[in-house]
C-alpha cells in the first residue's frame, strides 16, 4: 500500500547554505521527501548566502553572539501562518528549539495538527564551552519542556535516546544518519592531491574534517598533532574546514599543518580518501556525519570514547579518553606504527558504512511522520 502523502512544515534555525551537519541533514532530508511525493516546506532564518528557494520561508535573523554564523530569527505564528497562505500543513517538524522551532510549536498548536521534533545538539553540553555551563541544568529543563510537548521526539543514536530517557524525555525514538558511499568511497583517492600536501609514499596523512568551532575538541586534536610532530617528519597535518576557532587553531597547529579551509563535492571527497587517518574529538556531537563519511572513504578514525561516536564506530576505529590529548597521541602512534592493524581497520570502516543506506533512514523518517500524523487523526 502506497503511504499517503503528506504537506510537512520543517521548522529550523540553521539551514543552508548554512555548513553544519543538521543543515546538511535536514536538507538531504527535504528532497527525500518531495521524491516521494509529499508537499514539504521548510521555515528557517534568512542569510546572506541564501538564493531564492521554492519552499523555503526565510525570516530575517541576526546573528548569535557566540556563534556569528548562526543567525536567530523570532518569526510569530501568524507572520508564518500568512505566508503560507491557504496551505495547511498535516504535520510540523521542530528540528531545533529556538526562535524559528518556537515559532513552529505555536504554528502546531495554533493549528491543531501532529508535531514532531528532531534533537540534534547537547546544548547543555555546549554551553559548557561558551561560559554558560551555569545554565546546563536549566538547559535540560527547557529542552524537555520543548520536546515532550510534540508526539515523538527523535534522536539520532541509541546512546543519544538513552541519555534523553535518562532526563525524562517520553516518547523518543531513533532516526539514524546514513552514508552516500559513491560521494564518500576509497576510490576517490588521488595521489596529486597527496603530492600538493607534501605526502611521499611512505608519508601517512592525518585529517579532521568539520566545522572549526571550540566545542569540536580541536585543542585536543592539535595538541595531540603537536606532540606526533616534535617525534617524526613522516606524517602529514589536514585540518580541512572553517569557523570562528580558526585563528586559534592555527596558533594551536603544528608547523606545516595543512588549512584548506571550507571543501565540498568532489574536493572533499577527495580530501577523505587521500588521507589515512581522521580525527574526532567532539563529545558534544550527538552522531558525528563526518566519522560516517571518513569510514566510507576508507580511513581509521581515531575518535573521543562517548556512547554516541562509539556506537556509530562499531568496529571501524580507535577510541580515547575525551579531552585527553596525551592519549590521542598514544593512539596516532599505535596506529601509525602498524600498517596492519590500519588496513584491518579501514576495511572494517568501511563494511560499517556501506551498511547504512540513506533510503532506509528515511523510509524510518517517512514511517516516524506517518505514524504521528495518524495518531492526530484518531485523537482529534
Amino acid at each position: 500500500m502506497t503511504p499517503r502523502a503528506l504537506r510537512i512544515a520543517i521548522f529550523t534555525d540553521t539551514y543552508p547554505p548554512q555548513i553544519n551537519g543538521v543543515a546538511r541533514t535536514l536538507a538531504r532530508a527535504v528532497d527525500a521527501l518531495r521524491s516521494r511525493g509529499h508537499d514539504v516546506r521548510v521555515v528557517t532564518t534568512d542569510d546572506p548566502g541564501a538564493g531564492d528557494e521554492p519552499g523555503v520561508h526565510r525570516f530575517a535573523g541576526r546573528p548569535f553572539y557566540a556563534y556569528p554564523q548562526l543567525r536567530i530569527a523570532l518569526p510569530s505564528a501568524r507572520r508564518v501562518l500568512d505566508a503560507f497562505g491557504p496551505w495547511r500543513p498535516d504535520l510540523v517538524h521542530l528540528a531545533t528549539p529556538f526562535g524559528v522551532g518556537l515559532a513552529g510549536r505555536r504554528v502546531a498548536r495554533r493549528l491543531g495538527v501532529a508535531c514532531v521534533s528532531s534533537y540534534h545538539t547537547s546544548l547543555a553540553t555546549y554551553a559548557q564551552f561558551y561560559g554558560l555551563g551555569a545554565i546546563s541544568g536549566l538547559s535540560w529543563r527547557f529542552l524537555r519542556w520543548f520536546h515532550n510537548s510534540t508526539k515523538l521526539t527523535l534522536a539520532p543514536t541509541h546512546a543519544i535516546a538513552n541519555e534523553l530517557r535518562a532526563h525524562q524525555f517520553v516518547n523518543v525514538g531513533v532516526w539514524g544518519r546514513g552514508v552516500d558511499t559513491t560521494e564518500y568511497h576509497p576510490s576517490w583517492r588521488s595521489d596529486a592531491l597527496r603530492t600538493s600536501w607534501g605526502a611521499r609514499g611512505d608519508s601517512v596523512v592525518i585529517t579532521y574534517v568539520g566545522r572549526l568551532a571550540k566545542e569540536k575538541g580541536l585543542d585536543v586534536v592539535l595538541s595531540a598533532m603537536r606532540a606526533v610532530a616534535a617525534e617524526r617528519n613522516d606524517v602529514i597535518y589536514v585540518v580541512a574546514g572553517s569557523g570562528p576557532y580558526e585563528l586559534e587553531c592555527r596558533k594551536l597547529a603544528p608547523d606545516g599543518t595543512i588549512f584548506t579551509g571550507h571543501v565540498a563535492g568532489k574536493q572533499l571527497s577527495e580530501t577523505y580518501a587521500s588521507s589515512d587517518l581522521f580525527v574526532f574529538a567532539s563529545v558534544t556531537d550527538t552522531l558525528g556525519n563526518v566519522v560516517q563519511e571518513a569510514m566510507a572513504s576508507g580511513l581509521v578514525v581515531v575518535a573521543a570514547d562517548v556512547p554516541q561516536t562509539r556506537e556509530v564506530l562499531a568496529e571501524g576505529g580507535v577510541l580515547f579518553a575525551p579531552g585527553d590529548s596525551e592519549a590521542l597521541a598514544g593512539a596516532l602512534r599505535m596506529i601509525i606504527d602498524s600498517p596492519s592493524s590500519r588496513a584491518r581497520l579501514a576495511e572494517s570502516a568501511e563494511a560499517a558504512a556501506r551498511s547504512r543506506s540513506w533510503t532506509a533512514i528515511f523510509d524510518q523518517l517517512e514511517t516516524s511522520y506517518l505514524g504521528a500524523a495518524a495518531m492526530a487523526l484518531t485523537s482529534s
